[in-house]
């Protein structure tokens, strides 16, 4: 593959994992009630973010009734509305709401991308359905790799995912692999990976993982990545 372009076209068509698919496609004819009068995407989700980006984001899984939705990675649902305003109020998107693949939100040197393209029953892959996408993320890197400087992961299961997918791109990524934890960094060649919490429900409610926190990372990794971040004021 030549281009992302041609990688997201070709990730939208994918049908490896018969499990998925049920799913997605099951969640896009049923719908949720206040979601009746949307055409879901029920297909999977590829990234989303300009070809030259700097800074790259990977989480776990597009949401049912969100990326499955829309069409796009954390557009839709509540993981989203924490991903994306904290994303806005450090610089790295234009909008602080994603609600819609046409509501003309904009990133600024930084792509988005999972792990796994399907929305999983219960938000919970398989180690299997994670291993047959891995290929997908592996190819996205090579494509990035020439503006690629930093990379944020999004909980546990997107670091075991992103480590080897890293190693297959090119990376040499210490051994042992490096433990997950919030606000772990770990240099690479010529990129510096970090570790962040989640934005899920669980925990954004439970405070486990703050706006603050999140900020803090995507704030670092942004200036590590060359990009024009902002400082907010201290309260």
């Amino acid at each position: 593959m030549d281009s992302l372009a041609e990688l997201d076209r070709r990730i939208a068509g994918c049908a490896a994992c018969p499990r998925l698919v049920e799913w997605r496609e099951e969640v896009g004819r049923v719908k949720r009630a206040a979601f009746q009068d949307w055409t879901y995407w029920a297909r999977p989700v590829p990234g989303f973010g300009p070809v030259d980006a700097s800074l790259l984001i990977i989480g776990l899984a597009p949401a049912a009734h969100g990326g499955n939705r829309t069409g796009r990675m954390f557009t839709g649902d509540r993981s989203g509305d924490v991903l994306y305003q904290a994303m806005y109020d450090v610089g790295l998107a234009s909008q602080p709401t994603s609600v819609a693949a046409d509501d003309g939100l904009a990133l600024h040197g930084v792509r988005i991308t999972a792990p796994v393209h399907c929305a999983p029953p219960e938000n919970k892959p398989t180690p299997g359905e994670r291993d047959t996408c891995r290929p997908w993320l592996v190819q996205e890197l090579k494509l990035l790799r020439p503006t690629l400087r930093a990379a944020v992961v999004l909980g546990a299961f997107g670091w075991q995912a992103a480590l080897p997918a890293f190693t297959e791109a090119g990376w040499t990524v210490p051994r042992p692999r490096p433990v997950f934890g919030h606000g772990i960094r770990v240099p690479l060649d010529g990129l510096d990976l970090f570790g962040c919490f989640h934005v899920s429900q669980r925990n954004t409610f439970t405070g486990k993982l703050t706006p603050e926190m999140l900020r803090d990372v995507l704030r670092t990794a942004g200036e590590v990545a060359g990009l024009p971040v902002k400082q907010l004021p201290v309260k």
